[in-house]
């Protein structure tokens, strides 16, 4: 069978939270940096047929292919391993220092792989600098200035606002890549992966990583939003946001559903397991060779 029984995936998230604990910085920093530019590939990917076919719908079927690639490959998502990590802290197969060194590497590693692929793909879409009469220019700068200054021009509504939409952003992603623990086959998991990116994507949530490419590819294309911007009204709360939904949500969620189950179902395999072992104080031994002993 393919499926994996939620029992089971909770203690395959406790498994891959504290292995990714485990990694050097060397390869945090270059798993964060491919998952980053992967993910900044997908977003433009999905605006592109946004533009095409005016249905944001189109764009959020497409999206999930990025978060595909990263997980099958197995690099580091920090928003997916908000709910990975905690969950090792929790069961002490890892520390906490370790769990914070991971998400700053990996942070680090994102912005790096971002900026590379924003600088690459904003030559190619002005043709170095020299047009910018190309479509996704205005889309990629309108959505910069929204995500910032638009929040920014509601106050402290705008930050609440930011916050909440990040939330439910990274219960979706958690999801996404819990579900991929769910299948066995490598079919299964792009099917199960692929359901709550779709749902977070559709809806305009706040992504962390998505927003490291848009906020600044908008900027260098000449979008009115400063660093303070960036950072104050989208970054960091976003990144709180998706830290909340992440433990919070997806993470302990599933661990006080399931824990109890899935403890009480490893004793049980472990009684089955036994095979009831006879009395010999009662019973006389068989002789060699019968194949009656114990």
């Amino acid at each position: 069978m393919d499926y994996v029984k939620p029992a089971e995936v909770l203690e395959s998230m406790v498994e891959t939270g504290a292995n990714k604990a485990s990694l050097t910085v060397s390869q945090m920093l270059v798993k964060g940096f491919l998952a980053g530019a992967i993910l900044a590939f997908a977003t433009t990917l999905a605006f592109t047929a946004t533009a095409q076919t005016s249905l944001g719908m189109v764009g959020a079927l497409i999206f999930p292919v990025g978060f595909v690639i990263i997980i099958l490959l197995g690099l580091e998502l920090v928003t997916g391993s908000f709910a990975l990590i905690p969950l090792a802290v929790l069961e002490r197969k890892t520390t906490f220092s370790r769990m914070l060194a991971n998400f700053g590497w990996v942070i680090l590693g994102h912005l790096l792989g971002c900026a590379v692929y924003a600088v690459l793909y904003g030559l190619t879409i002005t043709k170095m600098g020299t047009d910018m009469s190309h479509p996704m220019v205005q889309t990629l700068i309108q959505a910069s200035e929204t995500k910032t200054i638009g929040y920014a021009s509601m106050g402290l509504s705008g930050m609440g606002l930011v916050v909440i939409k990040a939330v439910l952003c990274n219960w979706m992603v958690t999801l996404g890549a819990v579900m991929a623990l769910t299948s066995r086959s490598t079919t299964g998991k792009i099917v199960a992966m692929w359901l709550p990116i779709l749902i977070f994507f559709g809806q305009g949530f706040e992504h962390a990583v998505v927003n490291m490419f848009v906020i600044p590819a908008g900027m260098m294309l000449g979008a009115d939003v400063s660093l303070s911007d960036w950072w104050l009204w989208n970054q960091l709360p976003v990144l709180v946001g998706n830290l909340v939904g992440g433990v919070l949500f997806t993470g302990l969620g599933l661990y006080v559903s399931y824990k109890k189950k899935a403890a009480s179902g490893s004793k049980l395999a472990v009684v089955r397991s036994t095979p009831e072992v006879p009395d010999h104080r009662l019973t006389p031994a068989a002789a060699p060779g019968t194949g009656d002993g114990v």
